[in-house]
């Protein structure tokens, strides 16, 4: 076991190529995915914490239903999307990067739109009324909101991040684990360790428990700062 651990750090301190390639794709997997997904989920929790509609309910209830989904079903139902038999097969994004992001980014909605709308539900209910009433745009009521609510958010685009940085079905089933193409570190760590090669799995392992802190970190520094 001294081995192992003395190899994995090795790996670490001599900035081993492929090891530092896995945990950067899996950094820009993460990060394209959070943006892609904060360009629909931000406008929707904005929406859903402001105004009040029948159904919105359900809307919420749908929210908190994806966000308790396994990675591996929404893996699935993305893989009988872009399949070679499913209906985006012609676009050929089966085993791609294209594919572990638009997976990701269906796994991080929920939990960013969901947050974004419980922290716009807590801001002062008079906000909106008041910057209608001095004439303000809707565009500009969104842009105020978002303002008022700018740590929240930022909290709720880190919880996203985490989510997709640390899994493993969707990578897996729609990236297919190509290594210098799509393998990141969980899709790698599950591979090595099967393999029963635990020296890159523990690096690996290692650079995404470094990952997770800094992300809770910053977390636990966004919140402080909010109160």
């Amino acid at each position: 076991m001294d081995s192992v651990f003395g190899y994995a750090l090795k790996l670490l301190l001599t900035f081993d190529k492929e090891t530092y390639f896995i945990a950067g794709l899996s950094l820009r997997f993460a990060l394209t995915s959070t943006i892609f997904s904060a360009l629909l989920s931000l406008p929707v929790g904005v929406l859903l914490g402001l105004n009040r509609f029948r159904g919105r309910r359900f809307c919420i209830t749908v929210l908190n239903t994806l966000m308790a989904l396994p990675t591996v079903v929404v893996g699935l139902f993305i893989y009988a999307l872009v399949s070679r038999s499913g209906p985006l097969g012609y676009l050929g994004l089966l085993f791609n990067p294209s594919a572990v992001i638009i997976g990701q980014s269906i796994l991080s909605f929920p939990i960013i739109a969901s947050m974004v709308n419980t922290s716009v539900e807590r801001l002062d209910g008079n906000l909106r009324e008041t910057l209608v009433t001095l004439g303000a745009s809707k565009f500009r009521i969104y842009l105020t909101i978002l303002s008022e609510a700018r740590f929240s958010i930022m909290t709720a685009l880190l919880a996203g991040f985490g989510r997709v940085i640390g899994e493993v079905g969707v990578s897996m089933m729609l990236g297919g684990n190509i290594r210098w193409w799509t393998r990141t570190i969980t899709t790698t760590i599950s591979l090595e360790t099967s393999k029963g090669q635990f020296g890159l799995a523990l690096a690996l392992g290692i650079i995404l428990l470094i990952i997770a802190f800094t992300v809770n970190f910053i977390t636990h520094w966004t919140v402080k700062h909010e109160r």
